[in-house]
């Protein structure tokens, strides 16, 4: 009986290192395709690392230039708003002067005394005459 029993376990023992080895290469299988994969990724994210600082870089130059567009076009924005100032300032005189000429009331005066266009608001032309 004992024979027996050494048999059996000698039997079991073979089975277990058997699916023990199967079960092994399996897992070296599975390491092996991991390993694969992870390189590949490592691959992937090298490249899109480099893309990235290339972009990067392509970006910094553009902010670099737009900046010194700008500030080469700063002086060009300043003087069409100083034109525009004077020639506002311009108008302004010469709608003075015509209305003092010519001694004309312009929108804002209105005849305070007058209660029957207290509601309504007159308006009156403004002439300008230019030599």
């Amino acid at each position: 009986m004992i024979e027996w029993s050494v048999g059996i376990a000698a039997v079991a023992f073979v089975f277990l290192v058997a699916f023990l080895i199967l079960t092994l290469r399996k897992l070296m299988a599975t390491l092996a395709e991991t390993k694969e994969t992870l390189y590949d990724a490592r691959q992937s994210v090298n490249t899109i690392t480099d893309e990235a600082e290339e972009l990067m870089n392509e970006a910094n130059k553009i902010s670099v230039d737009v900046k010194g567009k700008m500030e080469a076009v700063d002086p060009l924005v300043e003087s069409v708003r100083d034109m525009g100032e004077m020639l506002h300032s311009a108008t302004s005189s010469m709608k003075r002067n015509a209305l003092e000429k010519e001694n004309r009331k312009t929108i804002d005066t209105q005849d305070t005394n007058d209660t029957q266009n207290q509601n309504k608001q007159e308006i009156h032309p403004v002439r300008i005459k230019m030599k």
